[in-house]
């Protein structure tokens, strides 16, 4: 069969290169253990909208890593799908957390994980967008307040 070798490396452009947007979650951009997730579940504070649940707790300042940067995750239970829909809805909130992220930077150290409904996977891209937006810039404004 004529075509079989190996497919071309597509590369993404960088942000150095002239573009304006990170094109991912460095892995200190992103929620990873679940003691993480369960404390900013247990102690954080929550924020509604009609598309997802946003819970949010402000990171205390570790010695060792005092970090400043906001870290995102998201859980997307079973009872919401498939493997091929959960996966679609972390998709399009990954994305749009990539894109609205900058509203938390007046935040400081700030941990966020979005519990998303099944309607995302039905409304447009731009609701989704909006709804992140609102509720990022919500909890920055939430967190400079205090």
């Amino acid at each position: 069969m004529s075509g079989d070798g190996p497919k071309p490396r597509v590369e993404r452009p960088s942000a150095k290169a002239g573009g304006t947007l990170p094109l991912g979650f460095s892995r200190s951009g992103r929620l990873l253990k679940h003691s993480d997730f369960d404390r900013v579940y247990k102690q954080g504070r929550r924020q509604f909208s009609p598309h997802m649940t946003v819970f949010y707790l402000r990171r205390q300042a570790e010695s060792a890593r005092p970090e400043r940067s906001s870290r995102v995750g998201f859980t997307v239970g079973r009872v919401l799908g498939g493997a091929v829909e959960r996966n679609r809805m972390k998709r399009r909130l990954r994305e749009a957390v990539r894109l609205r992220r900058s509203a938390l930077e007046g935040a400081g150290a700030v941990d966020v994980v979005i519990n998303p409904k099944k309607s995302v996977l039905k409304v447009e891209f731009a609701v989704v967008l909006e709804e992140v937006g609102r509720a990022l810039e919500a909890i920055a404004r939430n967190l400079v307040e205090k």
